[in-house]
């Protein structure tokens, strides 16, 4: 079990990697951060519909209609909790007119709401990856780690995407690195709730539902959040090129590690 954990735990915490990566940039420009917020929705959504999706479909007992019942169940909770939740808690006012900006834009406020929003996207994703490292580490050692490695590679960049626009907009190295290890930290808590909570009730299915609920997250986060705030951030085809980019190697990764 407990090399299981340590799996969770490294693959998690290597948002950190990323995240001393956006520190040492001290100045990254709106293109780079506008490129790097549409890599990461580029990763969120390729996963979602790339492999939680479709993985929650082949599951047994799930199929099609249950898996996409998740699947948009996830996308219209964080819809209901976008329109309770007070966007000032969030620190939205993207628009909120500032004096002496040309096109009446708060930059500061949405690269750091930007990076608090790719962190709170990466740690849901953390808590079912997790899950999932754990029942594939305490089966197989080596499948634990294979599915340890994917996900620490994919969250690298997600790491870069959460602490260089804080650290930009607050000039808080604390802050920056924190939220990243915050994310990061909550694939751990995942791998602990599947060992102490929900292993004796831990299936595939519950997986699989699992896994559609949060792609259905995930696919809101990037369309409705991080790729507005990008094209905000640089009006150019940036953040496009992120989000293919994002893509593209995700799906090498994937096919690296199959």
């Amino acid at each position: 079990m407990w090399p299981a954990l340590l799996l969770a735990l490294g693959a998690g915490l290597s948002t950190m990697i990323g995240s001393l990566l956006g520190l040492v940039m001290r100045n990254p420009g709106p293109r780079f951060i506008s490129f790097t917020v549409g890599f990461s929705a580029g990763i969120m959504i390729f996963i979602s519909f790339g492999e939680l999706l479709p993985g929650a479909i082949t599951t047994e007992g799930i199929g099609f209609l249950k898996a996409h019942a998740a699947f948009f169940s996830g996308m219209a909770g964080y819809f209901l909790i976008d329109l309770l939740v007070p966007h000032d808690y969030l620190g939205q006012h993207d628009h909120a007119l500032v004096k002496d900006e040309p096109l009446g834009l708060n930059p500061h406020h949405t690269m750091e709401r930007t990076g608090v929003l790719v962190a709170l996207g990466l740690s849901i994703h953390n808590i079912p990856d997790g899950m999932a490292i754990f029942v594939a580490g305490a089966k197989d050692i080596h499948l634990g780690l294979a599915i340890a490695v994917a996900i620490a590679i994919h969250n690298i960049p997600l790491g870069l995407a959460i602490s260089a626009p804080i650290y930009h907009a607050t000039a808080s190295r604390k802050k920056a690195f924190l939220w990243s290890f915050f994310s990061g930290l909550t694939g751990i808590i995942g791998a602990g709730l599947a060992a102490i909570v929900l292993m004796p009730f831990l299936s595939d299915t519950v997986m699989g539902f699992v896994f559609a609920v949060v792609g259905g997250i995930m696919v809101v986060i990037a369309i409705d959040e991080l790729v507005p705030a990008a094209k905000e951030l640089s009006s150019e085809h940036t953040p496009m090129v992120g989000v293919i980019t994002g893509m593209f190697v995700t799906m090498i990764t994937l096919w690296l590690l199959e």
